[in-house]
């Protein structure tokens, strides 16, 4: 079970966050939003009744709906009685997210189009996780849950085994032809099926129960490792073997992606997703860290068929897992019914959300510019420093720990902003252009670490971010859409870094990807801010210096 790495908040109508400091507005009835005045509405005191009242220096109580947190989170910010009434065809709130009585659902969708001011559309900043209290939870809250310890359980063996295979695969290739070309086929083969076929896979697993459908997959999996397994042993194998190998698995990937991406919420519930979504990322990193190795010391033994097998067999852990979830314990969503149109309806689904549909054109750039560490850690290894394999080894070992430290540093936090994807990208795609330039081994070990914790923030934050602001009925398609994006972009980014690589240089290359991902995130930056009718607002004035984000009315009324 090769588990993919991912705001898992739902967006809040105004992202007047990105702050230091903020006024609290006057608190609103049910009415001023547009819910019915007596719908759950709580009854009025007597004003001679002074036993509820908040005593002077106390905090005002706020009910779910009227909340303006201290941690910078967005909340809602007043209507305006002249404009008209926003969208509210699919609300954009976690399925299980509990709400005020009288207090408005969050996160409104915005069916495409811009709401007026002071109604919203995008947050820059979404809610804590719903439903669970402050104190509650932890780095590893979601292992609380027994289906969900079963899944990762059975994930880290058969990551460990993908791993194990994935090394063994491109060895066999190059041993067999003696050609680097041919272990770049091998890659575009696994890959190509996602870039085709990707939207296709989310149409399935909105139409299908995803456990049954995970049991498929994992299945084929299986059955795709011990065939090259028992060809490999024999001493019957050839490369278009392996080709065909790796393109069915690149097939039942495409499937499996986004069933089991979309399954973590039916597992741990819309509250634990972000931090469900960083222990898979996690769970993937520390495979890649024992898996290579594994299948080092096993080739050189006993050859690459038996790591073959090894991987073949692996499956039999999250197999099993599955088997013995309780189905009563899972948050099962109502498979979609067929009908005509369905792609269409998930593109335009996305493409009217702001909020989806710019962290993915970022995690676009991000995967097909950024994330080309295969050829730019080979290059420094041999062509820059001159360590050969040894050192590549040590740069891939290094990226995974840093990537391992950002998955669980992404499980800490309780809540996933967009301001925190924007900052993870910029900050990736500038580490990337320094580390282009290190002039000495040891600064460029230095900085391996920190662009693998901060690229898997950028993932992981991404990911979580789109699962939690889609409609359960829609997060098959647009989930299958966001791997399509991401990992469809290696074939097209590879061939062109490369070309750079050996055109220009391996440090123009990556400097040039890292630029180009800073760029991206800066642009999508400004995009959000303008799709949440956001202006800068800058206050010098003597003890409330700060700059904010504000509505537009907001800064027109102060001018």
């Amino acid at each position: 079970m090769s588990t993919g790495s991912g705001a898992d908040s739902a967006p809040a109508p105004i992202p007047d966050t990105m702050s230091a400091t903020r006024t609290p507005g006057p608190a609103r009835s049910p009415a001023a939003d547009g819910a019915p005045a007596d719908a759950g509405a709580a009854p009025r005191k007597d004003p001679g009744d002074t036993a509820g009242r908040r005593r002077p220096g106390t905090p005002r109580d706020r009910t779910a709906g009227d909340r303006t947190p201290r941690d910078g989170t967005a909340g809602h910010a007043a209507p305006d009685p002249d404009a008209p009434e926003p969208a509210t065809s699919a609300p954009l709130a976690p399925q299980g997210a509990t709400t005020a009585p009288g207090t408005p659902e969050a996160g409104p969708a915005t069916g495409g189009r811009r709401l007026a001011p002071g109604a919203g559309a995008v947050a820059l900043d979404g809610p804590k996780d719903p439903g669970r209290p402050a104190g509650r939870g932890g780095m590893f809250s979601s292992l609380s849950i027994r289906n969900y310890r079963l899944f990762a359980s059975g994930a880290v063996i058969s990551n460990t085994g993908t791993w194990m295979s994935r090394i063994t695969q491109d060895w066999l290739v190059l041993s067999l032809t003696g050609s680097s070309a041919a272990v770049g086929i091998t890659t575009a083969m696994q890959f190509l099926p996602m870039l085709l076929f990707g939207l296709y896979g989310g149409l399935i697993a909105d139409r299908f129960a995803k456990r049954k459908l995970l049991f498929c997959t994992q299945s084929a999996m299986s059955l795709s490792g011990l065939l090259l397994a028992g060809l490999t042993l024999g001493g019957v194998v050839q490369v278009w073997h392996v080709y065909l190998a790796a393109f069915w698995t690149g097939l039942v990937t495409v499937v499996d992606n986004p069933t089991r991406q979309t399954f973590v919420s039916e597992m741990v519930g819309p509250d634990r997703v972000r931090n469900a979504v960083s222990l898979n990322s996690a769970n993937f990193q520390s495979a890649r860290l024992v898996g290579p190795a594994v299948a080092s010391a096993l080739t050189a033994a006993v050859g690459p068929g038996w790591a073959f097998l090894a991987n073949g067999l692996s499956f039999l852990a999250p197999l099993t897992g599955l088997l013995l979830m309780r189905q009563s314990e899972l948050h099962q969503i109502v498979p979609t019914p067929r009908r005509k149109g369905q792609l269409r309806e998930g593109l335009n689904y996305v493409t009217g959300h702001p909020e989806l549909i710019w962290p993915i054109v970022l995690i676009g750039f991000v995967g097909t510019f950024a994330f080309n560490f295969p050829i730019w850690l080979s290059a420094y290894a041999n062509d820059i420093f001159h360590g050969g394999v040894g050192m590549y080894g040590l740069f891939n070992i290094l990226m995974a720990a840093g990537s391992l430290i950002g998955a669980l540093l992404a499980a800490r936090r309780r809540s996933t902003r967009q301001r925190m994807l924007i900052a993870a990208g910029l900050t990736l795609g500038v580490l990337e252009a320094v580390a282009s330039w290190a002039p000495s081994y040891w600064m460029f070990v230095v900085l391996v670490v920190p662009i693998g914790i901060v690229g898997m923030t950028t993932n992981v934050t991404a990911n979580s971010s789109v699962q939690m602001a889609t409609d359960p009925e829609m997060r098959g398609r647009v989930m299958s859409l966001f791997m399509m994006v991401f990992t469809g972009g290696t074939p097209l980014g590879g061939p062109l870094f490369g070309w750079l690589a050996d055109s220009f240089g391996v440090r123009v290359s990556f400097c040039v990807g890292g630029l180009v991902c800073a760029a991206a995130a800066v642009a999508v930056g400004l995009m959000l801010v303008r799709a949440a009718n956001l202006r800068i607002k800058v206050d010098l004035r003597r003890g409330r210096q700060h700059v904010q984000f504000v509505p537009r009315k907001e800064l027109a009324t102060a001018a």
